[in-house]
């Protein structure tokens, strides 16, 4: 995963709504808008604006199901951008603490 996928899912991640919506969807199986806004007590436009940020980081999913769109969790995403965040941790750092990438010698 690129470090521009990385900084995009921690910033869709950071703002407080968002994680909380996130969470909500991520707890079922699918929720469409209506359901979240009837959940987090904001307007719809407020709960498109933080679903488009989710899904152009690659967090969620949507899908139209007649008249109402369904999101989901993409779980995929998550599970990667949690290996790039582990990965980035382990580098080793040298004295001036630049870091530098592990090797098989290791």
């Amino acid at each position: 995963m690129d470090h521009a996928l990385i900084e995009r899912i921690s910033k869709a991640l950071a703002d407080k709504t968002r994680l909380l919506v996130f969470e909500a969807i991520s707890s079922c199986e699918s929720m469409n808008c209506g359901e979240l806004v009837s959940l987090r007590g904001v307007t719809p436009a407020t709960i498109s604006h933080h679903l488009k940020i989710l899904a152009d980081a690659g967090l969620i999913e949507s899908k139209r199901k007649g008249q109402f769109v369904y999101n989901k969790s993409n779980p995929k995403t998550l599970s990667a951008y949690t290996r790039a965040l582990t990965s980035l941790a382990k580098r080793k750092k040298n004295r001036c603490g630049v870091v530098k990438k592990n090797t098989a010698d290791d």
